[in-house]
């Protein structure tokens, strides 16, 4: 399993995560894409993981309504999956947002996005639901993860 370094980065850091984007995701976006997306969010947080000082993965959340944090994109590149970045990325978003009084942490997931479906569900994230993303004309699972006391036990 590996040892990532998680850490807070800002917009400077921007390019980083939208290189690392381009490298997991298409279509691929450019800068505006994400200062679109995080313009006006409260308490926007990006994350980046590195590797011997090498960026390998992100994530971009915001809060999605008071008492919930919402995490948009989680990625992790290629040649590093399956070595727990993903899991490191996703315990520091839930120390991150009970720091900073969520309750609740979101995310959607497509069916098809098997890893990642089974990296939520390891880290005690519930399906709450589903919704049709007109974009790519296909459903996204709805996953939800209570930070309150309680919810291992769940």
């Amino acid at each position: 399993m590996a040892n990532a370094e998680i850490i807070v980065v800002g917009l400077g850091e921007l390019g980083t995560i939208v290189d690392l984007y381009n490298e997991v995701f298409r279509p691929s976006r450019d800068r505006a894409f994400f200062e679109r997306r995080i313009r006006g969010r409260v308490n926007p947080l990006i994350l980046m993981a590195r590797m011997d000082g090498r960026p390998v993965g992100f994530s971009v959340c915001y809060e999605n309504k008071p008492g919930t944090f919402y995490c948009w994109l989680i990625g992790v590149l290629p040649d590093y999956r399956r070595s727990g970045i993903a899991s490191q990325v996703m315990e520091a978003i839930a120390a991150w947002a009970s720091e900073n009084g969520y309750h609740t942490i979101r995310f959607e997931c497509f069916n098809w996005q098997r890893p990642m479906l089974h990296v939520a569900l390891s880290q005690n994230y519930a399906i709450v639901g589903m919704r049709f993303d007109r974009q790519t004309q296909d459903n996204l699972l709805i996953l939800e993860h209570s930070l309150t006391d309680g919810s291992e036990e769940e």
